[in-house]
């Protein structure tokens, strides 16, 4: 009989946990409790009938094993502002010419097919103000201005930014499938109001770092964008990757950069925290430009384990939010040799299903009127 046996408990040890342990092991924990399972089983089987039950227990609990993992800190949300940030009666915020008008990005018309097309979308045009003299309307498209196309609207406020002084600008526009060109005498704001200048945009959570959006010409006179670096913030990944104030990145994993704010924008709607991403990014050293690629690892906040169980054997669960944390040993559905639980300060222990001890919980006092 035991040359019967042997090679079936020699065949299960050898495929029927191998099988297992390919299957877990990408947890450490549970690879380490497959291989002392089947140790167990192997040992049973050699010495005597209730060793191999006992292996044959251990491997079903190791069946049923699972291992979670969660952020060791409660990741923070936050929420991204538009393309358009409008802090003072409708005008582009920090802007030192006024072109009397608003835009954003040029969607489609279609409601069942949104795709962005080339120019900006005009969105309000102040009354009797440069872009309304000159002739463009709500809902025209805007193509370029002195030649250079503009396909972000961040690129309007940056020329806006960059140009202090009031002068006239060739924009081309497209009204429904009319193209025309037309001529606007921006002035510059210079009416003594107190108006909120925006300083940068920032993101205090995957990159840590402020950025504004940085417009100007490539060796071939073509207008380039990017988002340069005008502050980094306690615990970024921005200065282990060798980055620093001053650099402007111009792509992100390959995709050009349009704006600090679409920089922002897509960390957060295409990245998660602890991720890899590549940057292209611009330095200017010494007078000469210098093209870098870097790798940086966004904001990472770790992880730890939230759930173990090993079947009826153990069970242990923690979470943040709320903050709770269960361990039972032995539960047999109806009865359990031992539970312990904390939720928010308050303790409580069962022994045998029977004995309950409880610790940490507040009473409630009802308060009188004065």
């Amino acid at each position: 009989m035991n040359n019967h046996t042997a090679p079936v408990g020699a065949g299960l040890a050898r495929d029927g946990f191998a099988v297992v342990g390919a299957g877990l092991a990408r947890d450490d924990f549970v690879a380490a409790c497959t291989f002392v399972a089947a140790c167990t089983f192997i040992a049973g089987k050699a010495r005597s009938h209730r060793g191999r039950v006992l292996g044959l227990i251990v491997a079903t609990c190791l069946l049923s094993a699972c291992v979670s993992q969660e952020p060791r800190q409660l990741v923070p949300s936050i929420t991204l502002s538009p393309e358009i940030v409008s802090l003072s009666e409708g005008e582009a915020v920090g802007a030192g010419l006024n072109f009397g008008l608003t835009a954003a990005v040029n969607e489609s018309d279609s409601l069942s097919n949104i795709t962005v097309l080339p120019g900006i979308r005009v969105r309000a045009v102040t009354a009797n103000g440069a872009a309304d003299t000159a002739g463009i309307r709500a809902g025209d498209v805007i193509l370029s201005i002195d030649g250079r196309e503009i396909n972000h609207p961040d690129l309007l406020d940056a020329l806006a930014q960059q140009t202090g002084s009031a002068g006239a600008f060739v924009f081309q526009v497209r009204r429904n499938t009319t193209v025309f060109e037309t001529t606007v005498n921006a002035s510059a704001n210079s009416d003594g109001r107190s108006v909120p200048t925006e300083l940068y945009r920032a993101d205090p959570i995957l990159i840590r770092a402020g950025f504004t959006t940085e417009v100007f010409e490539d060796a071939g006179a073509a207008p380039v964008s990017g988002a340069r670096i005008v502050e980094i913030f306690p615990e970024s990944p921005l200065p282990e990757a060798d980055l620093r104030e001053g650099d402007t990145i111009l792509a992100l994993n390959g995709v050009s950069v349009e704006s600090a704010q679409s920089f922002i924008t897509r960390l957060h709607n295409e990245f998660q925290p602890g991720e890899r991403v590549t940057l292209s990014v611009l330095r200017n050293a010494n007078g000469e430009n210098q093209l870098l690629e870097q790798d940086v690892r966004l904001w990472d906040p770790g992880r730890r384990v939230s759930r173990v169980a090993l079947g009826p054997l153990l069970q242990y669960e923690s979470s943040l939010a709320p903050q709770q944390t269960r361990l039972s040993i032995g539960d047999l559905w109806l009865f359990s040799l031992f539970d312990y639980q904390l939720s928010e300060g308050e303790r409580e222990v069962r022994l045998l299903s029977i004995f309950r001890f409880a610790t940490g919980y507040g009473e409630l006092v009802e308060e009188t009127a004065p």
